[in-house]
C-alpha cells in the first residue's frame, strides 16, 4: 500500500498560505459590513482624528470671534489713607478766587474786605478716600490687519486635512477587518479538506490492518499511516488555533462579542470581472493638500503682523459720585496699532511655515508616485490571480474526470479502494486550491480598489 506523500506537502503549503489577505469591499456580505461599521466606530485612531478635527473647527470659531465686541463689567472698592486734595497754595488761590467772585456778585470792590458771615464753599478733594466704582468696558477689533482672516482660513483647511486623515484611517481599519474575515473564511474552507483527509486516513488505516492480517503488508505501513494521522492532528490543532486567533483579532478590531463571531460562516466568493474604473484622489493626498493650504494661510497670517490694526474702546461709569474731578463718566476711543519692527520674528516664522508648506508638497509628490506604483502592482497581481484561477479550474476539471473514471474502474474491479480515495483527495485538494485562489483574487481586487481610491464599504 502506498501513502500520498503529497498530502504532507499540501498541509505545509496550507499553513504558509494563510499569512496575508484582503478582500474587495465592493461585494461584501451584510455580516462583514456590520463588522466594518463597528470597527470604524470603535477605532481609537479614527476617534482621535475626529477630536483633532473638532479642535481645529473650534480654532476657526475662535479666530472669527476676534471681530466680536468684548463687553466687560467691573466693580471695585478702594479705600485710600486720606483724601487726595490740592496743595495749600492752590487751595488758598481757589478760596481767594471764590471771594473775588462773591465780591463782584454783591458789588463790593475787589480790594475791600469780604463781609463776615458770607459762607465760603470748601475746596473739594480731587479724590475722596472711599472709592466705589462699577463700569462697563467695550473692546471691539474693527480691523485685524488680515491676521484673523488668514487664521480662519488656516484653521478651516487644517480641519479638512484632519477629516481626510480620519477617512484614510477608516480605509485602514476596513482593510484589517476584511483581511481577518477572509482569513477566517479560508480556515473554514481548510476544515472541510481536513475532514475529508481524516476520512481518507481512516480508510487507509482499515485497509492496512486487513492487509497485515492477510500478510499483504508490514507493520511499517501501519506506522506510516499513524504518523500521517498524528501530523493531521497537528494541522487540525494549528487551524483551530488560527480560528481562535482570528476571532480574537476581530473582537479587538470591532468590539463584537466572541460568541457571535464564532457563529459567523464567512465564505470566499468570486467577485467576477473588475471594471476599469477611473482613479480618484486618495484621502491621503487630499489631507496633504489641505495641510499645505493651511500652512500657506498660516504664513500669510504671520506676515500680516506688520499691517496696522484698528480697534475701538468704550467705557461707561455707572456710579458718578465716587469719580475724581479728573475721571470722565464715559468715553469712546479709536486706536491704531502698527508693528513697525519686531526683531524679524514674524518674518522668520513666516519663512519657517513656508518651508513646512514645501515639505507637504514633497510628501504629496512622493505619495502620488507610490500610489501610481501600487496601482500597477495591484493590476499585475490581479491578472496573475485570474490566470491562476483558470489553471485551477482545469485542475478541478481533470480531478473530477479522474475521480469519475477511477470510481467506475473500482466498480468493475479494475482499481482498488485506495485508488478511489486518492483521486477523491486530489479532487478535494484542487477545490481548496480554488478557495486559496479566490482568497488571493479578493486580495488583489481590494488592493487595486484601494490604490485607486474607490474602495467602498
Amino acid at each position: 500500500m502506498r501513502l500520498n506523500i503529497k498530502l504532507l506537502h499540501f498541509f505545509m503549503a496550507l499553513g504558509f498560505g494563510m499569512l496575508t489577505s484582503v478582500s474587495s469591499a465592493q461585494q461584501l456580505d451584510p455580516a462583514l459590513q456590520e463588522l466594518i461599521s463597528k470597527g470604524v466606530e470603535k477605532s481609537q485612531t479614527i476617534n482621535i482624528k475626529k477630536i483633532e478635527a473638532d479642535q481645529a473647527r473650534i480654532d476657526q470659531r475662535l479666530a472669527k470671534s476676534v471681530f466680536l465686541p468684548k463687553v466687560t463689567l467691573t466693580g471695585s472698592y478702594t479705600r485710600l489713607d486720606d483724601d487726595i486734595t490740592f496743595d495749600d497754595d492752590t487751595q488758598n488761590l481757589l478760596i481767594s478766587t471764590q471771594k473775588l467772585l462773591i465780591k463782584e456778585a454783591i458789588g463790593i470792590p475787589f480790594n475791600a474786605p469780604l463781609p463776615e458771615g458770607v459762607p465760603l464753599q470748601p475746596v473739594p478733594a480731587l479724590q475722596e478716600k472711599d472709592i466705589f466704582k462699577t463700569a462697563v468696558d467695550v473692546d471691539w477689533v474693527l480691523f485685524s490687519g488680515l491676521e484673523a482672516s488668514n487664521a480662519i482660513k488656516a484653521s478651516e483647511h487644517k480641519a479638512e486635512s484632519l477629516t481626510y486623515l480620519g477617512l484614510a484611517e477608516k480605509d485602514k481599519v476596513a482593510l484589517k477587518i476584511i483581511e481577518a474575515y477572509d482569513k477566517l473564511a479560508l480556515v473554514y474552507a481548510s476544515e472541510h479538506v481536513l475532514k475529508t483527509t481524516e476520512e481518507y486516513l481512516e480508510e487507509q488505516s482499515f485497509y492496512v490492518k486487513k492487509a497485515i492480517e492477510n500478510g499483504l503488508a508490514t507493520p511499517i505501513s501501519r506506522k506510516k499511516v499513524e504518523l500521517a494521522q498524528q501530523q493531521l492532528e497537528g494541522k487540525k490543532l494549528e487551524f483551530s488555533q488560527n480560528k481562535t486567533l482570528l476571532i480574537e483579532l476581530l473582537h479587538q478590531l470591532t468590539g463584537e462579542d466572541k460568541a457571535k463571531l464564532a457563529m459567523l460562516e464567512p465564505k470566499l466568493e468570486d467577485f467576477g470581472a473588475v471594471t476599469s474604473a477611473e482613479q480618484v484622489k486618495r484621502n491621503e493626498i487630499k489631507a496633504l493638500e489641505e495641510a499645505e493650504k493651511a500652512t500657506f494661510y498660516k504664513a500669510k497670517m504671520e506676515k500680516s503682523n506688520f499691517i496696522p490694526k484698528v480697534a475701538m474702546k468704550g467705557h461707561y461709569e455707572f456710579i458718578e459720585d465716587d469719580l475724581s474731578l479728573l475721571d470722565p463718566k464715559w468715553y469712546v476711543g479709536l486706536g491704531v496699532q502698527w508693528n513697525i519692527f519686531d526683531g524679524n520674528q514674524s518674518r522668520l516664522k513666516a519663512e519657517k511655515t513656508s518651508l513646512e508648506s514645501l515639505k507637504y508638497q514633497e510628501q504629496m509628490q512622493e505619495a502620488e508616485e507610490m500610489i501610481a506604483l501600487s496601482i500597477v502592482q495591484a493590476e499585475l497581481n490581479y491578472e496573475s490571480t485570474l490566470q491562476n484561477t483558470k489553471i485551477i479550474e482545469k485542475e478541478i476539471e481533470l480531478a473530477e474526470e479522474t475521480y469519475d473514471m477511477t470510481n467506475k474502474q473500482y466498480r468493475n474491479d479494475l482499481a482498488t479502494i485506495n485508488d478511489v480515495l486518492d483521486t477523491l483527495t486530489d479532487l478535494e485538494k484542487a477545490k481548496f486550491k480554488m478557495q486559496e485562489s479566490l482568497f488571493n483574487q479578493r486580495r488583489a481586487v481590494t488592493a487595486l480598489l484601494h490604490a485607486k481610491g474607490i474602495l467602498n464599504y
